[in-house]
């Protein structure tokens, strides 16, 4: 089956645009609700969480029709971060977890991301499953069985509570002074309580969310913001979040970004060295940076290289036993936390090896040397295909030939928007512009046609 709704992470899109219309969202709640209604009862239940972009509030609505529509009960979480509806599906015995979010993209964007019963991102075969429903007809419940919702209000303080204890003890982080960036998005109560809470001094940055400015000059995708209030305010550490809090950079008292390499190296170290590194391995996809490779094999540590999507580095997790894995942009999965990434409680592991090591941000979050990456996106067109092109192909196989060994070349679609990303790695950084401009230039090409 040919997917054209669900992309590497859920169904995403522009708000009131195909696929993220209220039409569509509710016909995927009453696909989804057909799918995991396991028999006649009223005990079936979906948890809904959602960003705080306007058109939240469209999808949530639509969604929440089509799921009681097949007898489905839907419980409202209100703003919450991704993880928290992992953690609460599971916790809370539903049947399906729904996030709406398109975490770190403009407003105007916004997704549908489904969680199943065990709190983890569903596999392309129930994708597959629901979407086969949606094209055809969901018969909906009797009248005398439709579901029923409400709103509940203490989930969000359900995961502050449960984040804590992710802290290897309380209070422990008094004369901390943290910058932490919510990106206007789904955590700017949360990350900022919980921290305080645990003794930090709190900086927020990007609490103060409209609808319309998530991810607007802030948060994990545009760090400025903070390092700059770093720098202001003296901090210690800042921690930059994405739109629905899955994502995390880490920025230390200068102001100097970790990406999610840098941070899963850290805790990659730590963890091997504390004996809690399942198999000795960490899982990232094919995007991670050839340093971070050659910095595990130093330190006898195995990588697994997945597929772009913190849904693939989970299932190769769970497949191979390993617990902790992520991505470049990151997402940092913990699976002995969190059944997803989680940028609260991978910010509480950088801010736990700080208290114990008395080493700042700066000597701890910066591990290996980068080999130098380059990456550009070009955007296509509906119907096109750049990478069939000859011309593209024929791009792509001088530039391999002139790496010749040298250096990592990796050419791909998006999951989530119409962009094929061009990415090579080499020591030569003008071979390295070579090769990738190359490339560009020949899908420009194709797309402009």
């Amino acid at each position: 089956m040919t997917r054209k709704l669900f992309g590497t992470d859920g169904v995403r899109g522009r708000a009131n645009s195909y696929p993220m219309t209220a039409e569509m969202a509710l016909k995927l709640g009453a696909a989804a609700g057909r799918y995991f209604r396991r028999d006649a009862s009223n005990r079936h239940r979906v948890v809904i969480g959602k960003d705080t972009r306007l058109s939240g509030y469209m999808l949530e609505n639509a969604l929440t029709a089509g799921l009681t529509s097949t007898g489905m009960n839907v419980l409202l979480l209100g703003p919450v971060p991704t993880p928290a509806v992992g953690l609460l599906t599971h916790s809370m015995r539903a049947d399906l977890g729904i996030m709406i979010s398109a975490s770190h993209n403009p407003h105007h964007d916004n997704g549908i991301k489904f969680f199943g019963p065990d709190g983890f991102k569903l596999s392309d075969k129930a994708e597959d499953a629901i979407e086969a429903l949606v094209a055809g007809e969901v018969a909906p419940s009797r009248a005398d069985n439709i579901g029923r919702a409400k709103r509940i209000e203490d989930g969000r303080g359900r995961y502050m509570e449960y984040a804590k204890t992710t802290f290897p003890g309380r209070g422990k982080l008094t004369g901390l002074k943290v910058v932490v960036d919510c990106a206007n998005g789904a955590a700017y109560r949360t990350a900022p309580e919980v921290l305080w809470e645990l003794g930090v001094e709190v900086v927020p940055v990007g609490v103060s969310p409209d609808g319309f400015n998530i991810n607007d000059g802030c948060g994990s995708t545009n760090t400025d913001l903070a390092a700059a209030t770093i720098v202001a305010e003296g901090a210690d550490v800042g921690i930059c979040l994405d739109g629905d809090a899955d994502r995390v950079m880490i920025l230390d008292e200068t102001g100097t970004v970790a990406d999610g390499d840098q941070i899963m190296a850290l805790l990659a170290t730590r963890w091997a060295e504390a004996e809690r590194l399942r198999g000795r391995t960490l899982v990232a996809t094919v995007m991670s940076n050839l340093g971070l490779e050659r910095y595990l094999s130093d330190q006898k540590i195995g990588l697994e290289r997945t597929d772009v999507g913190d849904r693939y580095v989970v299932e190769r997790m769970r497949a191979g036993d390993w617990n902790l894995g992520g991505e470049q942009s990151g997402h940092i999965v913990m699976t002995d936390y969190a059944t997803t990434g989680d940028g609260l409680i991978a910010g509480l592991q950088v801010l736990a090896a700080m208290v114990e090591t008395g080493l700042p941000t700066s000597a701890l979050s910066k591990r290996f040397e980068r080999v130098p990456q380059l990456l550009k996106n070009v955007r296509y067109g509906t119907g096109q295909e750049p990478l069939a092109a000859v011309a593209v192909k024929a791009a792509i196989s001088d530039a391999e030939a002139q790496l010749n060994g040298t250096g990592r070349l990796l050419i791909r679609k998006s999951g989530t928007e119409p962009l094929i990303r061009v990415m090579a790695e080499c020591e030569d950084e003008a071979l390295l512009a070579q090769v990738v401009n190359g490339i560009v230039a020949e899908v420009e090409a194709v797309a402009a046609l």
